[in-house]
């Protein structure tokens, strides 16, 4: 069975793409273009791993991922930052920022198979809980 997955990113083409190679690993994918339409979503949604985008207007990946690492529903999300900003800086700051993984655009689609192999679906339980 897949896993929720959220997609943030403002480049639609790119998270389209990356939409549509998640649903064929058959996971259930929901896709945001920026940070607070990502919010809206994972409250609904409670995704148990989010693909999110560093660079984006009005709220970066960074500020989004410490907003869902403050509620109950997606603290044990695995967040993975996908961004062109690779530098020892950006990666030390997507650590801090609650960021699990940090890979380079374009992702490879194993890598990003790989990692979400290793999540295990959240109970739901755990999902019902409120923030």
């Amino acid at each position: 069975m897949g896993l929720r997955v959220l997609v943030v990113d403002d480049d639609r083409d790119l998270a389209t793409g990356t939409e549509m190679i998640l649903r064929a690993m058959g996971h259930d994918v929901r896709v945001a273009h920026d940070g607070a339409e990502a919010l809206e979503i994972a409250a609904a949604f409670q995704p148990e791993a989010a693909l999110v985008d560093l660079g984006m207007p009005n709220m970066n990946g960074y500020l989004l991922a410490r907003k869902l690492r403050e509620w109950r529903w997606t603290r044990g999300a695995v967040l993975i930052a996908v961004t062109g900003w690779g530098g020892d800086r950006e990666r030390e700051r997507s650590k801090e920022a609650g960021f699990d993984h940090h890979l380079l655009k374009p992702a490879q689609p194993e890598r990003i198979a790989e990692l979400l192999a290793a999540v295990r679906p959240a109970t739901s339980a755990a999902r019902d809980d409120n923030p």
